[in-house]
């Protein structure tokens, strides 16, 4: 399973969330921004390069949340806390990126493999790292 790396960018108690444009199926949903891990890249690194390029920003990772999920029957999920160190996040291959409170986390329709870090992120938000 190739791995697929997502960013929970998390500031004063909020996560952002970035709707997607394409494919068609996916357009309109959300998710935590990121992609797949190039190479030799660590996870990590993928994520800080994959915010980069998606948002413009610059993170910093902090944790890893728990599990990983399928995506399909070829890539693996796994979702890093991270942390804006420079920047502001302007969304680059989304169409738009919403700051959700652990309350709000269920106002958007989020893509199915996302779904299962909610819970851990949830708690999270209410108690900051």
């Amino acid at each position: 399973m190739h791995p697929v790396v997502g960013a929970a960018i998390v500031r004063d108690g909020r996560v952002l969330a970035a709707r997607r444009t394409r494919p068609a199926a996916a357009a309109g949903r959300w998710e935590f921004p990121g992609g797949k891990v190039e190479g030799a890249e660590s996870p990590d690194d993928a994520v800080v390069r994959e915010i980069e390029e998606e948002l413009g920003c610059a993170v910093s990772v902090e944790r890893w949340l728990e599990g990983a999920v399928p995506i399909g029957t070829t890539h693996r999920l796994t979702v890093a806390v991270v942390r804006i160190v420079a920047g502001e996040p302007v969304p680059h291959e989304h169409d738009a990126v919403r700051w959700l409170a652990a309350e709000e986390l269920d106002d958007v329709d989020w893509l199915e493999p996302d779904r299962p870090f909610l819970a851990e992120l949830r708690a999270l938000l209410r108690v900051p790292i």
